[in-house]
């Protein structure tokens, strides 16, 4: 599937972007137990592409570049602290891979600059556990909307505090190339089976 239309599929109406993201129940996200998977991995980016570069801070106001990940391979994903059901399922999914796969890094770009603080972001890595190869990276609206675009990914702020935004993950070969699209559902096998089987193509 080519990159245009994996991004036009992240940019849905908004009314379907609230459906997508986080601050409810989702259904794209949260399959019925009896449901088989939809997928049992990524879906293949045609041509390889160049990931969308950009400079972030993380919660020690560390600078950090995507391009700083080159040689190993990294999962960009777009979430949020305070969502209260889908980012959390993404971040435990992404962490376990992590555990396996040494050559692996998890890049998480913010999608809630005012609620996503250093001490947030401390606090959710505390609860999940999250390794020190999990990289949640922060800023000002300002800083962040750029990456957003240039990522296709769409924000709606929600009651309580929520966010409404595109769910999906990426996986960037140590090239700085993207290699396959993952939906809100990625299931830290899939990221492993994947990886196996793409370590001798890079």
């Amino acid at each position: 599937m080519s990159r245009r239309v994996l991004r036009s599929l992240a940019l849905l109406p908004l009314a379907l972007v609230v459906l997508a993201g986080c601050g409810g129940r989702n259904p794209a996200a949260i399959s019925h137990p009896d449901a088989p998977p939809p997928h049992t991995g990524g879906v293949r980016i045609t041509g390889n592409p160049l990931a969308p570069g950009f400079t972030l801070h993380d919660d020690r106001s560390r600078t950090v570049r995507l391009s700083d990940f080159r040689g190993r391979w990294v999962a960009v994903a777009f979430l949020y602290t305070h969502c209260p059901d889908v980012c959390p399922l993404i971040a435990q999914n992404l962490n376990a891979a992590l555990r396996k796969a040494s050559d692996l890094r998890v890049v998480a770009v913010s999608v809630d600059p005012k609620g996503d603080t250093p001490a947030a972001v401390r606090a959710f890595a505390r609860s999940h556990r999250l390794t020190s190869n999990f990289h949640y990276l922060i800023g000002s609206r300002a800083r962040l909307r750029p990456v957003w675009r240039d990522w296709h990914v769409a924000t709606v702020p929600g009651p309580s505090n929520t966010v409404s935004h595109t769910s999906f993950e990426v996986l960037v070969d140590p090239k700085g190339r993207e290699r396959l699209f993952y939906d809100a559902q990625v299931r830290a096998a899939d990221v492993l089976h994947d990886l196996r089987r793409l370590r001798g193509t890079v």
